[in-house]
């Protein structure tokens, strides 16, 4: 039957590796469905390879197949994590801490890795509930474990589950070790290698103490308690989006200070299935209705929303004309480091050897301001455990005041090493409050920032391209990218191109080539592009990393005469970004 279906050798290679395999007799039974369906989409998309590391680790479809997250995909992983902790620190105690967030099977895929590893001779922590991913990365430090898992997809849809794993330092693992874990992994050539059966006295379950740590990390961060303290009753909503925020935002925040935060009903309960959302990513409209009817309901002054597990938050301000507007992430990283670069200069913490950090694809307002702060900026691949990476180096020599990424991923001081959004809800609230005491509006406090160093925009256009055909595809433009860059966007030449993949800066009006320096602080080979025109633009192409997508981000910028011009100003760049789309036929 599978021979008239007329599959591909390596995926019907793959489906009878598993028909014939030792698997559990359900899932044969699943396969078996397909293929009498004559199901040869979803066969294909399931079989046609196995799942891999990439910038957040690894995720998919939870379902049955090499290419979608289930029992023995992330056996898989796991195991191979195994192997390479005991030829990485053989002879040592080896410890792991694991976490999960809500989604469907984020627990059991958590019981199943805390198994394999204590059958490896692994002592494990794990969470006995969900808890999110910037906890697990403290956990990781304040344990002294060598490595860290965290089952989520972050802010995928429902039908998704991923896998990220975490090294010694409490980062996201970075060459070389997520090349060497993968290769453990495809080293395990029969699912008989795995070794599912736990030890149960290896597995130690986490309590409360860690909570009662790690919320006491995040209130250390506070720079203006006093201001907290005379805006206390600053009206704060706040949805979890039925993540794991609600296990410590609301905490968090009271233990600041804040006496008046609403909580959002209807998103509050832990559900893997978001029942009142499409997608559970607070950069969505959709995903903050329920928020922002709240806001509306009580006045707020304050609209916060964090991803599932709560690594992401995204925040809404009310605009002059008394409606409640979202701020993407840019504006969020760069609302945070505009505050924290005041606030630690009236509070003269800055002594000159501080410094910010973020991603290639972040806007270039952050190095403006911290330029003008005398503050460094390190900028780095994208994906947060490049930020880590810097932090890493630069430890014990120069001071980490914040860092952020476009993606709605925000970290304030060095006690975890990934993007933290409980972290994140305490500084906008701060920020807001400070604010506030200066009798101004959180829109005007971003006005303010636009109208000092210019104002900057920052559009994304996102091309989905699923299954093989499509990562195909997605290579392809990346080449024909590579081959005949742009001459113009928006009426103004292009004269830089910044190639990743080969290390490699043209100019592209003399022709002259220069290397990009690599090696250190966040910075290593990567399939990405950036384009430079004249007048400032910047246009970077990168393929995702976890998602059948490639991504395209466009930075423009000009000056903010007046605050009244705000709104003026604003459809002018985002029209110059939607005419940079149509040009390159994205949109």
């Amino acid at each position: 039957m599978l021979k008239t279906l007329k599959l591909e050798p390596t995926v019907e290679k793959n489906i009878n590796t598993w028909l014939k395999g030792r698997y559990d007799e359900n899932v044969k039974l699943a396969i078996n469905d397909l293929i009498v369906n004559g199901n040869v989409n979803q066969l294909v998309d399931s079989f046609y390879k196995n799942l891999e590391f990439g910038t957040g680790g690894m995720r998919g479809e939870i379902g049955v197949g090499s290419n979608r997250m289930n029992k023995y995909t992330v056996g898989a992983a796991t195991q191979g994590l195994a192997n390479y902790l005991n030829k990485c620190f053989g002879g040592q105690i080896i410890k792991v801490a694991i976490a999960y967030d809500n989604r469907n099977f984020s627990s059991e895929f958590a019981q199943i890795a805390a198994n394999i590893l204590s059958a490896n001779g692994i002592t494990v922590f794990l969470y006995k509930e969900l808890r999110p991913t910037p906890q697990l990365s403290f956990t990781v430090r304040e344990l002294g474990c060598q490595s860290g898992i965290v089952i989520t997809a972050s802010h995928n849809p429902k039908e998704y589950n991923g896998y990220k794993v975490y090294w010694v330092d409490g980062s996201q693992v970075v060459a070389p070790h997520d090349k060497n874990i993968v290769n453990e992994v495809n080293a395990i050539k029969n699912v008989k290698e795995i070794k599912f059966k736990g030890v149960k006295k290896r597995i130690k379950m986490i309590g409360d103490v860690l909570d009662r740590k790690y919320l006491k990390a995040v209130k250390s961060i506070a720079v203006s308690p006093r201001i907290i303290k005379k805006q206390k009753d600053l009206k704060i909503v706040f949805s979890p989006i039925h993540g794991t925020g609600i296990t410590m935002v609301p905490k968090a925040l009271a233990q600041l200070g804040f006496e008046n935060v609403t909580i959002v009903k209807e998103q509050s309960n832990p559900d893997g299935n978001f029942s009142t959302v499409v997608y559970p990513n607070p950069e969505e409209k959709e995903a903050m209705t329920l928020a922002l009817k709240k806001a509306k309901e009580i006045d707020a002054d304050l609209v916060i929303a964090t991803d599932p597990d709560a690594d992401r938050v995204g925040m809404a301000v009310k605009n002059p004309e008394g409606e409640w507007q979202l701020l993407n992430g840019n504006q969020a990283a760069s609302l945070i480091i505009y505050y924290l670069l005041k606030a630690w200069k009236n509070a003269k913490k800055l002594t000159g050897n501080e410094f910010v950090c973020k991603t290639i694809v972040t806007t270039d307002l952050i190095d403006s301001m911290a330029e003008k702060a005398g503050v460094k900026c390190y900028n780095t691949l994208t994906g947060f455990k490049y930020i880590a990476q810097v932090i890493r180096e630069l430890e014990g020599k120069s001071t980490f005041i914040a860092g952020g990424e476009e993606s709605y991923g925000y970290l304030i001081g060095d006690k975890v090493r990934d993007k933290d959004a409980i972290a994140s809800c305490a500084i906008i609230a701060e920020l807001t409050a400070y604010a506030k005491q200066k009798g101004i509006s959180l829109f005007d406090f971003l006005a303010d920032m636009y109208k000092q160093f210019g104002f900057y925009y920052e559009g994304l256009i996102s091309v989905t391209k699923k299954g093989k055909a499509g990562a195909e595809e997605i290579q392809q433009m990346m080449a024909d990218f590579r081959v005949k860059p742009p001459k113009s966007l928006a009426g103004s030449k292009v004269i830089r191109m910044d190639d990743y993949g080969s290390l490699k800066r043209t100019d592209l009006i003399t022709g002259n080539v220069v290397d990009i320096p690599s090696g250190s602080l966040g910075i290593e080979t990567s399939n990405v592009l950036q384009f430079f025109t004249k007048d400032g633009t910047k246009f970077t192409c990168r393929p995702s990393g976890t998602e059948p997508k490639i991504k395209f981000y466009v930075g423009v910028k000009t000056k903010l005469k007046d605050k009244s011009k705000f709104n003026e100003t604003l459809n002018f760049l985002q029209n110059k970004v939607n005419t940079i789309g149509i040009e390159l036929n994205l949109i």
